[in-house]
C-alpha cells in the first residue's frame, strides 16, 4: 500500500503553523497521534495494515518529527492544534486513534469538541498520582541541547535505550524494571533520530502530558464512544484503577501483547460510522512528490518556488537545508534527508541516478538543474558506516565527521597541510547538530559521490 507524505500550513488566530503528516490507503478518516518524542513514523506499518478499511492520517504532532512547534506547552495547546489540523484539511468529522501521548492530546481535543469525532481508540491513559509528578521532577524531561564536542549524544543513546528498561527511564533499581526490555540497536536508533529532530522542543509536548490533569469527559457527558486498550507491560496498563467513573460508551481492556491492543483498537474503531474525506490541500512552497524510475520507486522531499525553473542540488552527505536555493527549488536527493532511499542497494551509476533526476525535474516543472561540487578526498574515507551498534557509537563518529569537516579537506587528514579557514559560528552546537542529521540520514551519500565523479569523467 503506497504511504504519501504531506506539508500543510494550519492557521489558528494570528499564527502560521507548517506541519507535516503521511497518509495511506482510502475511505473514512482516521487521524493518528503517536507518543513523544516519535514521529508520525511510528505509525508507517500500522497504517498500511488499516489503510484497507480507512484513509489513515498520522500527523507530526507540533515540536516533533517535521511539525513546527506551538508555543504553548499545555496540553489544551496541543488539542487546539489537533482541531487546527482538521481544519486546514477540511475534515468535519473523523475517527481518531492515539497512543499514549497521542492519545492523551486526542481526549482533550474530543472533550472539547466531541462533533468533530465519530468514535476513539487510545492505547493506555495517564492519571499521575502527586508521588509520581514528584518522581518526575524535571529529571523526566531534562534540557536538551547540542553540545560543542557531542556530550549530548551519549546521554541521548542510554536514554532511549534505558526507557525500556525502566519506567522513569532514568529510575534504574528493582522497582521501576519493565517486561518490555531490548537492546535492538536499530528500534533505538530511530527513536534517537526522532529525538534529534524535536531537540529541545520536546519538552513541550512530553511535559503537557506529564503535567496534564485528568481530563476525561464528565461521566454524564454526551460524547463519542471510546475504547481504552493497554497491554501487559505498558506502565499505563496499572492506571485503569484510576480512570473513575467514565461516560456511557466509554470502556477498558486489558490486553496481553501490543499485537492484541492494536486488534481491539481496529474492532473499537470499525463499530461507528465516519465520514469519506474529500482531497486534502497542501502547502504551497513544500511537500512530497512520488518518483518512479530507474530502480527507485519513493518519495522526493522538496522545498521552494515550483515557478522558477531551477533545481538546486546539495551534495553528497548533506540535505536540502544546505541549500541557498533563494527563489528556487531545492530537493533532498535519494537517500538523504526526508527523501526515501533506492529500494536497493544505491547505484553508482550516473546514469541512475539522472534518470531520477530528470523524473524529479518532470514532476515538480523544472527546466535546469545545478549541481553542488562533491568534497575532496577518497570517497571510502569521506564516508565511513554509520550504521547503528549496540553502543551508539555511530552517533558520535558522524559528530566528529561534521565538525572536522569544517577544519580540514578532506575531514579525515586531521593535519596542518590540509587545515583550511573557517567561521567559529560554522562549528556553533546548533549549526553542527543540523549537519549531523543529515550526514545520518545520507544513507546513499556514497554511491551518489561515486556516481557524481562518472558523471565528470
Amino acid at each position: 500500500m503506497m504511504m504519501t507524505r504531506h506539508f500543510i500550513d494550519v492557521g489558528q488566530g494570528t499564527e502560521t503553523r507548517r506541519m507535516h503528516f503521511r497518509k495511506a490507503g482510502s475511505g473514512p478518516a482516521l487521524l493518528m497521534l503517536h507518543q513523544s518524542p516519535r514521529s508520525s513514523k511510528e505509525f508507517e506499518t500500522l497504517m498500511r495494515q488499516w489503510g484497507e478499511h480507512f484513509t489513515c492520517i498520522a500527523m507530526d504532532i507540533p515540536g516533533f518529527g517535521q511539525s513546527e512547534a506551538v508555543p504553548d506547552g499545555d496540553i489544551g495547546a496541543f488539542a487546539d492544534a489537533t482541531i487546527g489540523f482538521l481544519d486546514a484539511l477540511g475534515i468535519e468529522k473523523c475517527a481518531a486513534y492515539g497512543f499514549h501521548s497521542g492519545g492523551m492530546i486526542l481526549v482533550t481535543a474530543l472533550k472539547r469538541h466531541p462533533e468533530r469525532f465519530s468514535t476513539l481508540a487510545i492505547g493506555g491513559y495517564a492519571v499521575w498520582t502527586e508521588e509520581e509528578k514528584d518522581l518526575f521532577g524535571e529529571q523526566y524531561l531534562p534540557p536538551f541541547h547540542p553540545q560543542p564536542y557531542g556530550e549530548h549524544l551519549q546521554w541521548l543513546w542510554n536514554r532511549i535505550l534505558e526507557q525500556s528498561w525502566f519506567f522513569p527511564w532514568f529510575a534504574a533499581d528493582k522497582d521501576h524494571r519493565l517486561s518490555v526490555a531490548h537492546d535492538d540497536p536499530e528500534v533505538v536508533d530511530v527513536i534517537a533520530r526522532e529525538m534529534l529532530e524535536a531537540g529541545d522542543s520536546y519538552r513541550a509536548g512530553y511535559g503537557a502530558v506529564l503535567n496534564a490533569p485528568r481530563d476525561l469527559p464528565a461521566s454524564d457527558a454526551e460524547v463519542p464512544p471510546c475504547l481504552i486498550s493497554a497491554y501487559d507491560g505498558d506502565p499505563l496498563q496499572t492506571h485503569f484503577d484510576r480512570l473513575g467513573t467514565l461516560p456511557k460508551g466509554w470502556a477498558t481492556q486489558k490486553v496481553k501483547t501490543p499485537a492484541e491492543h492494536q486488534s481491539v483498537s481496529l474492532e473499537h474503531l470499525l463499530k461507528s460510522e465516519t465520514p469519506t474525506i474529500e482531497a486534502i490541500t497542501e502547502a504551497d512552497e513544500e511537500g512530497v512528490c512520488p518518483i518512479e524510475a530507474a530502480g527507485f520507486d519513493g518519495l522526493i522531499h522538496w522545498k521552494g518556488n515550483r515557478q522558477s525553473g531551477l533545481l538546486r542540488l546539495h551534495a553528497p552527505g548533506f540535505d536540502l537545508n544546505s541549500v541557498d536555493h533563494g527563489q528556487s527549488l531545492a530537493i533532498d536527493l535519494p537517500g538523504h534527508g526526508l527523501s526515501d532511499d533506492w529500494q536497493g542497494e544505491a547505484p553508482t551509476d550516473w546514469a541512475d541516478w539522472l534518470s531520477v533526476l530528470n523524473a524529479v525535474a518532470d514532476a515538480l516543472g523544472t527546466s535546469d538543474i545545478t549541481y553542488a561540487v562533491p568534497p575532496a578526498g577518497d570517497v571510502d574515507q569521506l564516508y565511513p558506516d554509520l550504521s547503528p551498534d549496540r553502543f551508539g557509537c555511530h552517533l558520535n563518529k558522524a559528530w566528529q565527521i561534521v565538525r572536522a569537516r569544517h577544519m580540514f579537506r578532506p575531514w579525515y587528514e586531521a593535519n596542518v597541510a590540509h587545515a583550511i579557514d573557517f567561521d567559529a559560528a560554522d562549528i556553533a552546537p546548533d549549526k553542527l547538530a543540523k549537519d549531523h542529521l543529515a550526514l545520518l540520514n545520507a544513507r546513499a551519500a556514497k554511491a551518489y559521490h561515486t556516481a557524481l565523479l562518472g558523471r565528470q569523467i
